[in-house]
């Protein structure tokens, strides 16, 4: 009985997360937070060239870990043509220096932030990890996306193709 109530718990917790992502739209909020090499690194640094995708993740988070493997062959795939990717870590205070060794350690290119207090994951009603976000090169928000599950790196492969072949027209 214990165990059907967390799960309920946690699939309802979901749905909201979900329903709450639906009201972000319209231009992204601008940010400024840390990389890891202690720079400022603002949004709308990144705005301009191509479509940005905004994955909030954390080392903890085996999902998340999958999703930014799915997310740099894209990556990978179109950044000589304007793509960025932001990987927002949502790592607390606690946790912030496995951060580093790992991103390292995958041989990731893409901007990774720290959030440690989870202040822009708030402003963008990531309560629930991954949750991505795809703007376009004026930060419009255009699709935003909740967990994942392998497949899912698809359609958002799909949306970035989009934005750039209308980008380059």
């Amino acid at each position: 009985m214990k165990k059907l109530l967390v799960i309920i718990l946690l699939f309802a917790w979901v749905l909201f997360a979900q329903e709450k992502s639906k009201q972000l739209e319209g231009k992204a909020p601008n940010f400024e937070l840390e990389d890891l090499d202690g720079e400022y690194q603002e949004l709308n640094d990144f705005l301009g060239e191509g479509p940005v995708l905004i994955s909030f993740w954390a080392t903890w988070c085996k999902p998340c870990i999958q999703e930014l493997k799915e997310y740099n062959k894209i990556y990978n795939e179109f950044k000589d043509r304007g793509f960025k990717i932001i990987a927002i870590s949502t790592d607390s205070e606690r946790s912030v220096a496995k951060v580093k060794p790992f991103i390292s350690s995958m041989g990731y290119e893409f901007a990774v932030l720290l959030d440690t207090n989870s202040d822009v994951a708030r402003e963008y009603y990531a309560r629930v990890m991954p949750y991505s976000i795809i703007l376009n090169k004026d930060g419009q928000i255009l699709y935003s996306h909740v967990g994942f599950s392998h497949g899912d790196e698809k359609k958002v492969k799909e949306i970035i193709q989009k934005l750039i072949l209308n980008s380059e027209r």
